[in-house]
């Protein structure tokens, strides 16, 4: 695949739309859209589907002046939400900075951004993209159970985003993700003891059920990889943020963007989106295509069993983020803890980590 040209998105002056009601606004989306449009005012806007998480997703279809036909897009940002979420904004600045600065330089599939709304001060972002879906693209569900022919495409494009880690330098905006989240305190080892004693928990061990041990393996974890070469990840490469178009897989929702091991990506990436007997059977002829890729492009890896001996540790990266996650789907947390648990079960990653 050759390296696609981008254009880099208009980031034009404009507030950021703080609910979903703003930011449907003509007026607001002719501002917004005034580079791709040409200054053509929007005269009629049609919302064709609003998909809220945390972040709200909104495909809608706008009418330019003097155009027969409208355009169809998706505004991706905070809207609506209460104080405790906006606090989240600096991770949508961080997803419009990928766009603008990471994805003209990197030879991936993602959704092309067309603008970026960005206030700085208040930390706080909305994305215009095309619509993926309107151009025929299908997004894959957190739930897919990918076989490994799948696994072997997603990883082709992750390996793509690690190759170009000497963008790094110089980028101290793209943070060690895994070492900060190792020292957050916002939930506490009793909060977590207890998600992890609900059914996400249920066909674990006692040990890789305890939020001690859990804890203190991702404190070691961060150390010894914070000691190792760093690489640009994606942080988050679970199903549900994977595309497919009819040239293949690609991949959306960069708020994770940080700096980090290859590994953490690798480990979490196949033990999310593969059924766990898939992942046990296959996950180590992936990881060996994985750094012939990485190879063909130039990186320096470690032989195969340093590198099997850094995936089975970074498993407990994906395991932990999963492990306090509260604002999803309760099936999705149950499914993506009850995977990575058991990798971290088979794969002894706390015994690695020098976690009794």
């Amino acid at each position: 695949m050759q390296t696609p040209v981008r254009r880099v998105p208009s980031q034009p002056k404009v507030r950021v739309p703080a609910t979903l009601e703003e930011a449907l606004e003509p007026a607001w989306l002719s501002a917004a859209l005034a580079d791709v449009s040409g200054g053509k005012t929007v005269t009629e806007v049609e919302t064709v589907e609003v998909i809220r998480t945390v972040a709200t997703k909104v495909r809608f279809a706008a009418a330019f002046e003097g155009e027969t036909c409208k355009r169809h897009f998706c505004l991706k940002g905070l809207l609506d939400v209460d104080a405790m979420t906006a606090r989240g904004g600096p991770t949508c600045v961080l997803e419009a900075d990928f766009y603008g600065k990471v994805a003209p330089v990197v030879d991936m599939r993602v959704p092309e951004a067309v603008a970026l709304v960005i206030d700085r001060e208040a930390q706080q972002a909305v994305t215009i993209m095309r619509d993926l879906i309107a151009d025929g693209a299908t997004f894959c569900s957190a739930l897919d159970p990918f076989r490994a022919d799948d696994a072997l495409q997603s990883l082709d494009q992750l390996s793509r985003l690690h190759a170009k880690s000497a963008f790094l330098e110089g980028a101290d905006w793209i943070r060690p993700r895994a070492a900060e989240l190792a020292k957050m305190t916002y939930v506490t080892p009793a909060m977590l003891q207890e998600l992890l004693d609900g059914p996400r928990g249920d066909n674990l061990s006692s040990r890789i059920r305890s939020a001690a041990r859990l804890s203190s393996a991702m404190k070691a974890l961060a150390e010894r990889d914070a000691g190792r070469p760093q690489f640009m990840i994606h942080g988050d490469a679970h199903a549900g943020n994977l595309f497919r178009t009819g040239d293949g897989t690609g991949v959306i929702d960069w708020q994770l963007l940080q700096r980090g091991g290859w590994a953490l990506d690798v480990a979490y990436h196949l033990n999310a989106v593969l059924p766990t007997e898939t992942a046990e059977a296959e996950e180590r002829r992936l990881l060996g295509e994985y750094l012939a890729m990485m190879r063909g492009r130039g990186m320096a890896m470690p032989d195969e069993e340093q590198a099997w001996a850094q995936y089975r540790e970074a498993v407990t990266y994906g395991f932990y983020l999963w492990s306090i996650t509260r604002r999803v789907d309760p099936p999705i947390i149950v499914q993506f803890v009850d995977r990575l648990g058991k990798a971290a079960m088979r794969h002894d990653s706390f015994g690695l980590l020098g976690i009794s």
